[in-house]
């Protein structure tokens, strides 16, 4: 009788655990159900693998990418994570009429970050 005293904290907690990590699973699935069913052709989304790329057409359960222009890759529906929100137009700098305060100093190397010194 002793060791199942001592054992039912152990079974609560563990029970507890798996009902947060259920609810938090169920939630995130959600999420991504939400997200399929308003994607509409022309918005721009990130894959799982990484990839950005534009909606083309659906399908029941595929969705046509356009990696680059002319190029389109089908995607199984689920590959999608997120969708990429357009840039906000406040953060436009019209002093100088640069996007990125940090492109005055030139356009920047796209292997390392850094950036390149400008031809004179």
């Amino acid at each position: 009788m002793e060791s199942l005293v001592l054992f039912l904290p152990f079974l609560l907690i563990m029970g507890g655990f798996m009902y947060v990590a259920s609810r938090r699973q169920k939630r995130a699935m959600q999420a991504t159900i939400d997200l399929q069913e308003s994607l509409q052709p022309g918005d721009r989304v990130h894959t799982t693998s990484g990839l950005q790329a534009t909606v083309v057409r659906f399908t029941d359960d595929t969705v046509d990418l356009e990696i680059s222009p002319g190029v389109v890759t089908t995607w199984m529906k689920l590959a999608i994570r997120d969708r990429i929100l357009p840039e906000d137009a406040d953060e436009f700098d019209d002093a100088d009429g640069l996007d990125d305060p940090n492109e005055a100093d030139g356009p920047a190397d796209s292997t390392n970050g850094n950036r390149v010194a400008k031809d004179s």
